[in-house]
């Protein structure tokens, strides 16, 4: 192996939980929402990662490709980006990024919905790893303890020699060798766990080659690496993305890396790391990030606490007051509002669940959606009409498209639009605006280096985002 290659990180971007809803939804996971300082979890992973190579791999689900994508431009770092055709959990995941980068390549998999904040601190502890795993071990990173947890998994680990005769060096003197996984313990086992010290929180980060993970699928796993390398075999691609073929990854087993491999292993040394982590699972977790006020209140945005105590309010768009609230948890967004005591969140996820039962949009979906041209918010919805804000990035169009359902009165609010409709092609400045009939071919463009932003108001007997008819579409979507 080329001691001197750069370490390729692979970011897991497949992740779709809930814990974080109202904020994090379905359509938009928690690694893509903007959480702190107008920049979202997978931006600040990029951001930490790109130290260790140029160029970057991530593997995510294809609804979400071009929240992917753009994360990496404005970070401005190369990608190849894996799109799974469905979750089918770390293994799979895993596997695909092995199957397309070189066998000799070490592969740093990494979560993209992760919280370090001391990044040189991570990159020599990753750095640290290096040998081991080219020597062929997988090498994982066991995060030190601050409190007896119970929301993470465990690993316990030893000081006595992993790597035994192989073992020639400082470096990979100081690995641990990992004895068990432990799954999530109750807080009464988590709080021994600590007083022991030889527990550490399971992060879900491996240092490995390509070549070792794929012998260790074909060991431990064969069913779940012949699914991803014939679905790679057959694989399309489409400048960064690469699609694995559909029918074939869909028949693979869905099983994570640590069930699928890694308590079967013996390779398996891990390092500890004792900076600043957080895997960002609750609101009580994102709470903590922030500093306290001298009665435990934390404020982000537009909140306010008056005679209140141990409160979190994060309020992105609106004014929220709480008076004489204590350990309460408050997440507003434009569309929905959680309040959940401190204790309870952990069972956000239920609330969602529960939500969704009832056919309640907001479970799943933001008011405001995001498109690879830009995005667009419903203001407001009635009896046969509906208002938006549509947002559309500097040198960027929408479809050319039809509706069989609805028409559309556009009008330019800030920058200049060009309009199709029908056969006519013009521009429409500022306080102009349009009218685009019903069953009528029509495309919006921003040919500006600016934002452009437009009012559109629909009026029909049906107003579904599934009434559209493309007809050329720069994104490839049908």
């Amino acid at each position: 192996m080329d001691t001197n290659a750069h370490i390729l990180p692979v970011v897991l971007c497949g992740g779709s939980g809930t814990r974080l809803w109202p904020l994090s939804r379905k359509a938009v996971p928690k690694q893509f929402a903007t959480l702190f300082a107008n920049e979202s979890l997978l931006q600040l992973t990029l951001r930490r990662l790109k130290h260790f190579n140029s160029h970057l791999f991530a593997v995510g689900n294809e609804d979400h490709r071009f929240l992917i994508h753009e994360a990496f431009e404005r970070e401005l770092i190369s990608s190849t980006i894996i799109l799974e055709p469905s979750q089918k959990n770390t293994a799979a995941a895993m596997a695909l990024a092995a199957l397309t980068a070189n066998p000799n390549q070490l592969l740093l998999f990494s979560p993209s919905d992760h919280y370090i904040s001391d990044s040189q601190a991570f990159y020599e502890v990753i750095q640290s790893g290096r040998e081991a795993a080219e020597s062929g071990y997988w090498v994982t990173f066991g995060i030190s303890p601050s409190y007896p947890s119970s929301a993470y998994g465990y690993i316990r680990a030893s000081r006595e020699d992993p790597l035994g005769e192989r073992n020639h060096s400082t470096a990979l003197s100081e690995t641990f060798r990992v004895n068990q996984f432990v799954e999530k313990p109750s807080t009464e086992v988590a709080e021994r766990f600590l007083l022991q010290g030889n527990y550490y929180w399971n992060a879900g980060i491996f240092l490995v080659s390509a070549k070792a993970c794929l012998d260790s699928l074909a060991r431990l796993a064969p069913d779940i690496l012949d699914s991803c390398k014939n679905a790679i075999q057959f694989s399309s691609q489409d400048g960064v993305f690469i699609r694995p073929d559909k029918s074939l990854f869909n028949d693979c087993r869905s099983e994570s890396i640590d069930y699928a491999v890694l308590e079967k292993l013996e390779d398996l040394v891990m390092l500890p790391f004792h900076g600043s982590w957080s895997d960002v699972g609750s609101w009580k977790s994102v709470s903590e990030l922030y500093d306290a006020d001298i009665n435990g209140n934390r404020i982000v945005g537009q909140g306010h606490a008056i005679e209140s105590s141990g409160t979190f309010i994060h309020a992105e768009s609106r004014p929220i007051v709480a008076v004489g609230t204590e350990n309460i948890l408050i997440v507003d967004t434009p569309d929905a509002t959680l309040v959940v005591n401190v204790n309870h969140s952990e069972r956000v996820k239920d609330a969602v669940n529960l939500l969704e039962s009832k056919g309640v949009l907001e479970a799943v979906t933001h008011r405001q959606v995001i498109r690879p041209w830009g995005s667009f918010d419903s203001i407001d919805r009635g009896d046969r009409f509906q208002v938006k804000k549509i947002t559309v990035k500097p040198m960027s169009r929408l479809s050319l498209q039809m509706h069989h359902h609805r028409a559309e009165h556009w009008i330019v609010v800030r920058g200049i639009a060009r309009v199709t409709c029908g056969d006519q092609v013009f521009d429409l400045n500022e306080n102009e605006s349009t009218y685009i009939p019903c069953g009528t071919k029509h495309r919006l463009e921003n040919l500006q280096d600016f934002t452009l932003e437009i009012i559109e108001v629909q009026s029909g007997d049906y107003l579904g985002e599934d009434d559209i008819v493309r007809f050329e579409d720069h994104y490839g979507r049908t």
